[in-house]
């Protein structure tokens, strides 16, 4: 007869249901040791993910996470990402963008400062950068799509200059857009998106870093009136909030 199992990866389950996300140090005491790699190893069985924001200090499951369109998902102040660390997380970001980004608009999608991370793909040449007016617009690493985020880049900020926008207006849309939560953002995409009329979704989605689906859902949410007014958590409810000593 086999010998029964120390250590159970449900007790780890258990606590992160509870509690939604966790440190290193609360998962030890849930499984009742005082071994990182232990609470590592159960963990794999789980399908987990470790924040990149807070300096991977957090933890939740696969079953636990609601990524929006752009992989992203947070609790609390806490966030993570299906693509895993803030590198790889950057990285797929800009590969997969249209126009590529500039630093101050990952940084209102993210949270979190990305400097750092754009500097060491730049040096390790998984994304590229090109000068775009006085600021550095990260780019694929891959000549041609590269061209094409440039070409739809150079095109939006003519438009955007051509129509009274200036750095400092598109820079305060985009902080200003970063404080809300997600189904506010989609409805004031889609409420911007309305003033600009024709290609509006398209203008918007490229300013503001969405999915075009996502202005355009906002956008016939406020002209069909379809707004769900209890969609958003009450303040109060979840985990408590997180000092901030303990963010990055």
């Amino acid at each position: 007869m086999s010998p029964p199992i120390r250590y159970q990866a449900e007790n780890l389950r258990k606590l992160l249901l509870k509690q939604r996300i966790a440190t290193i140090e609360e998962l030890k005491a849930a499984l009742g040791t005082g071994t990182d790699l232990t609470v590592l190893r159960k963990l794999k069985k789980l399908n987990y993910y470790t924040s990149y924001s807070h300096r991977g200090r957090y933890y939740t499951l696969e079953e636990i996470t609601r990524f929006d369109e752009q992989g992203l998902w947070s609790f609390d102040s806490v966030r993570f990402s299906k693509h895993g660390t803030l590198i790889k997380t950057v990285e797929v970001l800009v590969e997969t963008s249209e126009a590529g980004y500039f630093t101050f608009e990952l940084e209102s999608i993210l949270k979190v400062s990305v400097k750092d991370a754009l500097h060491k793909l730049v040096e390790n040449r998984r994304l590229h950068r090109e000068k775009v007016g006085n600021r550095w617009l990260y780019c694929s690493k891959d000549q041609h799509r590269r061209t094409r985020q440039l070409e739809y880049r150079n095109e939006e900020e003519g438009t955007l200059e051509e129509d009274g926008f200036p750095d400092e207006l598109k820079a305060a849309t985009v902080l200003f857009f970063s404080l809300l939560d997600e189904r506010k953002r989609r409805l004031y995409a889609g409420l911007e998106s309305l003033k600009w009329g024709h290609g509006g979704d398209r203008k918007v989605a490229n300013l503001l870093g969405l999915d075009e689906k996502t202005v355009a859902r906002g956008r016939r949410e406020l002209l069909d009136q379809d707004l769900d007014y209890d969609g958003v958590r009450k303040p109060g409810g979840g985990r408590r909030p997180l000092k901030k000593g303990r963010q990055n």
